[in-house]
């Protein structure tokens, strides 16, 4: 199956076919960088990083590129507020949100241009479309005529009526129509300004990624992506002055994340689903949720939406990505008490034991898994459907659970379904890496463990034993209860209980 990708612009899923064949051009709207990151700004950099990934698996050359905001209004009033200088606190919030990035084991985007740092890019830009009569200039601004363009609202499909020039353009100022945008804005006392044939000022926010993308990726790219709040004015505003400054088509597919949403407890016990937003003080800290749940956690939870579909932060979706993701751990630890080892970060798979195993009796089992590996890359290639990939994975891991049990492997170990069990596992590890999974160490559940807590736990393993014996279920129950309070799992199995913490 051909990959196909949903298009904001046609509003169709289409064949995906690259500008130059075999590589791949990538712009993904940054932050505005005044406050520290939020979960909000970690979705589009693990989704587009999945799509990185995956591109890279089908075998295309890919370049990312993700551009910082460090020029705008909401930093200049951050400032103000916080009695600092606004490149003190953009340096601050971009050292905080590529840490959060690099947490999440983020590190495939090639470039992080910075809008202050390409201020001769987005003048040459402007002067172009003032040259080609889509600009004017008045009192010290520069602002792009909308009724210049056409197609102006072809992605959004806005009418007139519904559009609006957007929250962060001045009004007034020798602004001829109520729809044009500012591309750039004459200086204010103490603001940051650079000097340009208009006066000193700085750029608009749009301008900045329309003259960054095309510098990284060319006139026209593949791929352009973001938040669903920034198809208009952002993108609209993006694609017009792009367009109408290099006469050629600026992006040929446009992708649009769905946004996050957080829980809301209403009087009277009801729960309402609320966008997540600096405004509404609803956000969750990108750094907390990663160190406290792990990258793998906030990864699958992410990752087990469609990209376009909302992404809740409830406590059930939350409960649900925990024991999800526990049942690749819990498998990838029964394979290493199996077999003494870890599986590799990436190993030979089911592709190549299947020969082997499909003269054998096992064949039905060999063919369960390779047809489950097709599923997954029909999900992604279905617009990149990380959530039905993740579906075939847990469908997987049930095939590869279901060969321990049904032939007591746990009890009698047998050296060729062994090696089936691994190459099961192995292919789910592999799949799951092209989704930036399971990217940790793979320690047996009662791997190397400080001393004290392992004796303790061992201890208390025991006590519970002998409450069983002597049939004080109660007594029992209440250890393993206690403990699942404290996110440790006790799991009995043939030869013992053994333990793990979630």
């Amino acid at each position: 199956m051909s990959l196909r990708v949903y298009n904001t612009l046609t509003k169709q899923k289409e064949l995906f076919e690259s500008v130059k064949p075999g590589q791949v051009g990538i712009y993904l709207c940054g932050p505005t960088v005044y406050k520290p990151p939020h979960m909000g700004h970690m979705v589009g950099p693990v989704i587009f990083d999945t799509v990185k990934r995956y591109l890279q698996y089908k075998g295309f050359d890919v370049r990312w590129v993700v551009n910082i905001t460090d020029v705008d209004d909401k930093l200049i009033r951050e400032a103000e507020e916080r009695k600092t200088t606004v490149t003190a606190i953009a340096e601050q919030c971009t050292r905080d949100y590529l840490e959060c990035l690099g947490l999440l084991g983020i590190e495939s985007i090639d470039y992080f241009p910075k809008a202050s740092e390409h201020i001769n890019e987005i003048i040459a830009m402007i002067q172009e479309l003032i040259a080609r009569s889509h600009a004017y200039a008045s009192e010290g601004n520069v602002w792009f005529d909308v009724t210049t363009d056409a197609d102006y609202g072809k992605l959004s499909n806005r009418t007139a009526d519904e559009q609006e020039s957007g929250t962060r353009d001045l009004e007034g100022s020798g602004k001829r129509g109520r729809l044009d945008f500012a591309l750039w804005k004459a200086a204010k006392p103490g603001e940051p300004a650079w000097e340009s044939p208009w006066g000193q000022g700085r750029p608009g926010w749009h301008i900045e990624c329309s003259a960054m993308s095309t510098k990284y990726l060319g006139e026209t790219f593949d791929i352009h992506g973001g938040g669903l709040d920034l198809l208009f004015p952002h993108h609209e505003n993006e694609l017009a002055q792009s367009e109408c400054a290099t006469g050629h088509p600026f992006v040929k597919y446009w992708m649009h994340n769905g946004l996050t949403r957080i829980a809301t407890k209403l009087p009277g016990g009801q729960v309402k689903m609320e966008k997540q937003s600096k405004s509404l003080g609803n956000v969750i800290d990108a750094r907390e949720l990663i160190t406290t749940r792990g990258a793998d956690f906030v990864r699958y939870l992410l990752l087990s939406s469609h990209y376009r579909s909302p992404i809740d932060f409830g406590e059930e979706v939350m409960a649900s990505a925990k024991k999800g993701l526990a049942t690749f751990q819990r498998l990838f630890d029964r394979v290493h008490r199996l077999t003494g080892k870890a599986l590799a970060e990436k190993g030979d798979d089911m592709d190549r034991a299947a020969g082997a195993l499909l003269e054998r009796e096992h064949a039905g089992y060999a063919r369960a898994i390779l047809g489950l590996k097709m599923k997954f890359l029909e999900m992604m290639d279905d617009d990149f459907n990380t959530a039905g990939a993740i579906a075939a994975l847990h469908e997987m891991a049930g095939e590869v659970n279901a060969l321990i049990e049904k032939n007591g492997l746990e009890q009698k170990k047998q050296d060729e379904l062994l090696l089936a069990t691994v190459a099961g596992a192995q292919t789910i590890k592999n799949l799951g890496n092209v989704l930036g999974l399971f990217s940790g160490k793979t320690l047996p559940a009662t791997g190397p463990q400080d001393a004290l807590p392992g004796q303790l736990m061992e201890l208390l393993i025991r006590l519970r034993q002998e409450a069983r014996e002597s049939k004080n279920f109660a007594l029992a129950d209440s250890i393993r209860k206690g403990l699942a309070a404290i996110n440790i799992t006790l799991e009995d199995r043939p030869g013992g209980t053994e333990w793990r913490r979630e």
